[in-house]
């Protein structure tokens, strides 16, 4: 076998060299973007609908059963850093993707069961009434079911784009423009997914069974599980190498024993073992943690000269350049969170808006989740506009094949600050038909039509931002820590749903009087929405600036000269500042 059709650092599911006549590719990719559909399927499917499923047949409260969804959706997301964790340091992406897919299906049956059973919810009563809400046992058994569930997506969701990008070879220029593709197609099939749920599902849900529509979620990640695994011989895989984590405590341990020491004017003094074509050219960020790569005079056994030194002492420049790489990556960040704040409102307040208003059709009602199809729409809109006008005329006009990853960032965030905006403008008219038709009044005169907006320009700001953090993350982080690195950029969606709990519980407290119930009241009509929105705005405004500050002074990942020689390894030497 020729040197050419062996995939770099790839092996076969036998652990020989992988051979790319025989395995990756666009069809083994295809295999595992069938489990990120369903997945989607199954979370958005629950995600889009639950508040209404929390308000009226649970009867809790409007704000705690916006809390209950967005504690769900971030824990789910923060998991992704375990899931991470245990693939690129113990089981690999194809062994994490098969075990929490597992449990994802299972809870998901476990939820049609929850829903099913009569035992397991409240009593019915009527709309505006004094009803019995969900007891212990009742909540306990959903939460165990919606964590099951989270536990699962986690775990698998930080590992399916990177074991898809594994399928591709990085230094295969014909396979390397594949790869770009498939990041799109990725988040093309996110969304499929998302549109199958808050359509189909939805109705299903609201119409027809909510177990049922559980049912088939659970059923659909099995025939998905069946399908990835038909596709083992085909796949290709990457060896597990040291704990990203550890790595990371080593050289912040090394640089704090040698505190006191100098970095010397000539880096070339530093220390490094790296062979040329695999070294990280020294930056100067973080000089402090190139005290880690300072070489004392006990870093060496006088006993054991050629011993390799304690890594927790000394560690090579490369090594000091990966955390270096890992740390520039913190400041963007931060400041992506606030986006999938503004996202929750979409699948919270914005559906319970929804629920208030007209959405007859002649006489077919449109399901207050299913509003959530404009949010999808708009995303495949803006990816096909994107694809097909956009990046053609960037290249023509600049070169370039479509805007930079920071560029999509900063795009993502304007976007949705215009749409919290809209969304405040929309409540407003919204809250003044309420007050003079009653607040009490089930379907308030008003078209459900105008949440578009909002729906809308979030969308498209997630088409960019989603797809802007993805390219993000995984090129500009170190080969070994990528999936950490995904898992580090999902985690981004947790905390801005936790964010998103907490803000709402600051302003329902903050906001709460004694004549009335503040901003966030029980009931949505009798509540300020608009005002909570315009926070949102407000916040969103202030994060882009600091958000454009961190994105001139980011250093990207240059790339290795002896490399730039023959093929680029990484394809990231282009990414170029905001």
């Amino acid at each position: 076998m020729s040197s050419t059709t062996i995939a770099a650092d790839a092996v076969d599911h036998e652990g020989f060299p992988a051979d790319k006549s025989k395995t990756g590719g666009w069809v083994p990719a295809a295999l595992i973007l069938g489990i990120e559909i369903c997945e989607r399927l199954s979370t958005m499917g629950i995600a889009v609908n639950l508040v209404t499923y929390l308000g009226g047949t649970m009867h809790l409260p409007s704000a705690v059963s916006a809390n209950t969804v967005t504690d769900f959706m971030g824990t789910s997301f923060l998991l992704c850093l375990l899931g991470g964790f245990l693939a690129d340091s113990f089981l690999g992406r194809y062994k994490t993707i098969a075990i929490f897919s597992t449990i994802q299906a299972m809870g998901t049956g476990m939820l049609a069961i929850t829903t099913k059973v009569p035992q397991l919810r409240p009593p019915p009563c009527a709309a505006h009434a004094n009803c019995q809400t969900a007891n212990g046992l009742q909540m306990g058994m959903l939460y165990l079911a919606l964590y099951l569930i989270a536990l699962g997506t986690g775990g698998l969701k930080s590992s399916v784009s990177g074991f898809g990008s594994d399928q591709f070879d990085e230094r295969d220029e014909k396979e390397k423009s594949q790869m770009a593709y498939f990041f799109n197609r990725f988040f093309l099939f996110i969304s499929i997914g998302t549109l199958a749920a808050v359509t189909v599902l939805v109705y299903l849900e609201d119409n027809v069974s909510r177990s049922l529509a559980y049912g088939i979620c659970s059923l659909s990640m099995f025939i998905a599980i069946f399908i990835f695994f038909s596709g083992t011989r085909r796949y290709r895989y990457k060896k597990t190498v040291r704990s990203p984590v550890v790595q990371i405590f080593q050289v912040i341990a090394a640089a704090i024993r040698k505190r006191k020491m100098n970095v010397p004017y000539d880096i070339n003094m530093l220390y490094e073992t790296n062979h040329e074509a695999s070294r990280i050219q020294h930056t100067d960020q973080f000089r402090f943690l190139d005290k880690a790569a300072i070489v004392a005079e006990d870093d060496f056994s006088e006993k054991k000269v050629a011993a390799s030194p304690n890594p927790w002492n000394l560690c090579t420049v490369t090594r000091v350049e990966e955390v270096k790489m890992m740390a520039r990556l913190l400041p963007i960040w931060a400041t992506t969170i606030i986006f999938w704040t503004t996202y929750a409102q979409m699948i919270t307040f914005s559906v319970d808006q929804a629920s208030t208003m007209e959405r007859s059709i002649g006489n077919f009602q449109i399901p207050a989740g299913s509003l959530t199809v404009f949010f999808v729409a708009a995303i495949l809109i803006t990816l096909g506009v994107y694809d097909r006008l956009i990046m053609p005329f960037w290249k023509k006009w600049k070169g370039k094949p479509g805007f930079t990853s920071l560029q999509r960032i900063a795009i993502g965030l304007v976007l949705s600050t215009i749409g919290m905006a809209a969304a405040a403008l929309v409540e407003m008219k919204r809250l003044s038909v309420a007050k003079s038709a009653g607040r009490t009044t089930a379907t308030l005169p008003i078209s459900v039509f105008l949440l578009i907006p909002q729906f809308f320009l979030v969308g498209s700001g997630e088409a960019f931002i989603y797809t802007g953090q993805l390219d993000f993350f995984i090129t500009q982080s170190p080969k070994g820590m990528k999936t950490m690195s995904t898992g580090l950029f999902l985690t981004t969606l947790s905390l801005g749903f936790f964010f998103s709990s907490m803000l709402v519980s600051i302003v329902k407290g903050a906001t709460r009087s004694h004549r009335g119930e503040g901003w966030l009241a029980d009931k949505i009509n009798y509540g300020r929405l608009d005002l909570f929105y315009a926070l949102l705005a407000v916040l969103g405004v202030i994060n882009f600036v600091v958000y454009s500050i961190c994105a001139v002074w980011y250093k990207p990942k240059k790339p290795n000269p002896a490399m730039e020689m023959g093929n680029v390894a990484n394809g990231a030497g282009a990414e170029e500042k905001c």
